[in-house]
Parts: structure tokens; C-alpha cells; sequence
């Protein structure tokens, strides 16, 4: 199998492996490349695949994103993401009005039309369209809570990851489908986790972590670099290590206007010295 296993985030289930490992495999490469580390072969990186999972079944007419509007936020999790994104969109862009501005929009109640359409006027949510956002806030939603999709998402990764694999790079949703697989498996070899943007510091995620949350997912060999964009609102815990411990890497990027995009991320030399690390 690959030295590299690659897990995706949210808002995948149209695509497949090959056609996310075309953006990921030179990204990557650059990335290393910048950071003097070690040559790769593009067999060396495997994509562990589970946007499917969340694809509906085909139908007649039916394309793409089912047609979310926003009363088909659930309350709980979902409702309580959405506001958590709110707020960290409204610290960071001062074109997001603040849940608890004092002006005409946060005067109206705190309510899941409120924050999506405060969110649309973000430079991070303003390119994605309502039912995309319900449909990603959804997807984070089903894997925490619904046993079923867990095991099918976690499966993916798990089946990616053998003797050979030395690094798991893992994005947004993908980085905690990828920290809870590596706690799941006993003895794996992995001597390098890289997390980008990830949401495993917000409470309502962390508190649901499977099989505990905080838990290290390795050994002592084991190093963790979480690196996040002080813009990307889904990693609005930046410092990861109030949860999982000192030992957790941490660095802040600047990934322009893309934030939570995963190439920028991938390009940057912090990235690519933490995979060569893992390779040597």
C-alpha cells in the first residue's frame, strides 16, 4: 500500500479518488518542495475515499446537492455548529454582523435564518450556495451521530491504512474520521498525522470523539501537527492542544481569500516539512 493516505473533507460525495487526488497529489508535492523534504511518488499517496457515503441514491432528475433550504437544519448539532461558525465568521470578517451586534440583524432572534444569512455575506461561505452549506453541516451532523455512517466512513480510512503507511494527511471532516481510525487501531505504524483545518477543538465535535475523546491516536512515535488558517471558520479552534495535549504540533497559515481550501494548505512549507518528517 501507499506511504500516504490522504483523507478528504466535507462536501465530496460527487467526486472520487482520482479526481481529488489531481488537486491533492501536486499540491503536495509543492509543499514538500518547498520544505526540502523527501521526493514522492504519486503511487506513494493513496486517497482514502468516503464522500460517497453521503451521496443520495440516484432518482429521476435528481443531480448534485439534494435541495437543503434552512428548516432542514436539525436542532442540536447542527444548529449549534452553524452558530458556533457564526461567530468565529463574524470575528475574522468584519462584513459578518456578530450574533450579538446591536443593530437591526442581531436584534432579530438568534435563529438558523439569521446565521445563514449573516454567513452569506462572508468571504468564507459567500461562494457556497444555502443548500451546500446545510448539506456540509449536514454531513458533519450524520458522521457524529449516526452509528451507521460512522463505521462506513471510518472503514475507508481504516482499510487505507497497513504496514507501509508512514503519514496520514487528513482535511476538515477527514481529520476526524482519520484521528478516530488511528485510535481504533491497536498497533498501526504511522509516524506522522497532519491535520488541516480541522474542527476536532469545537466542543460539540470534540465531546462526541469516538472511542474517547482526547485520547492520543498513536504511540510515542507518533507526531501530530494540526495547522489551521486564522480565516477558515470550520477550524475555529486553532490550538489543539488544550484538548489532546502538549504535545500536539500547532501553526497558523495564511491561505488568502481560500481558507479552508485544501490546496493552499497542502503548498504551504509547514505542511510539507511535517509529511517529510514522517517519511524519513
Amino acid at each position: 500500500m501507499a506511504r500516504i493516505v490522504a483523507v478528504h473533507g466535507i462536501g465530496q460525495q460527487v467526486l472520487g479518488e482520482a479526481a481529488l487526488l489531481k488537486d491533492w497529489w501536486p499540491a503536495l508535492r509543492d509543499g514538500l518542495g518547498r520544505s526540502d523534504g523527501p521526493r514522492v511518488a504519486q503511487d506513494d499517496v493513496v486517497m482514502a475515499f468516503y464522500g460517497d457515503v453521503f451521496r443520495p441514491p440516484a432518482r429521476t432528475l435528481a443531480v448534485g446537492v439534494p435541495p437543503y433550504t434552512a428548516a432542514d437544519i436539525a436542532p442540536g448539532l447542527e444548529s449549534e455548529l452553524l452558530m458556533a461558525w457564526w461567530a468565529e465568521a463574524a470575528r475574522t470578517d468584519t462584513a459578518v454582523v456578530a450574533p450579538d451586534a446591536d443593530d437591526t440583524l442581531a436584534r432579530a432572534p438568534r435563529s438558523v435564518q439569521a446565521a445563514l444569512r449573516a454567513l452569506s455575506r462572508s468571504r468564507f461561505f459567500s461562494a457556497i450556495v444555502l443548500r451546500s452549506m446545510v448539506a456540509d453541516l449536514k454531513q458533519v451532523g450524520a458522521y457524529l451521530t449516526d452509528p451507521q455512517v460512522r463505521e462506513a466512513v471510518r472503514a475507508r480510512v481504516t482499510a487505507g491504512i497497513d504496514g507501509d503507511t508512514r503519514v496520514v494527511v487528513a482535511h476538515s471532516l477527514g481529520s476526524v474520521v482519520a484521528y478516530e481510525a488511528l485510535c481504533a487501531l491497536p498497533d498501526h505504524g504511522v509516524r506522522a498525522l497532519v491535520t488541516l483545518g480541522s474542527p476536532l477543538g469545537i466542543p460539540m465535535v470534540f465531546e462526541r470523539l469516538q472511542p474517547q475523546p482526547g485520547r492520543w491516536p498513536g504511540g510515542a512515535h507518533l507526531v501530530w501537527t494540526n495547522i489551521a488558517d486564522d480565516g477558515d471558520v470550520v477550524a475555529l479552534v486553532k490550538d489543539l492542544r488544550v484538548r489532546f495535549g502538549e504535545q500536539v504540533r500547532g501553526s497558523v497559515v495564511h491561505n488568502g481569500a481560500h481558507a479552508h481550501d485544501v490546496v493552499p494548505y497542502l503548498t504551504a512549507e509547514v505542511t510539507g516539512t511535517a509529511i517529510g518528517q514522517g517519511l524519513l
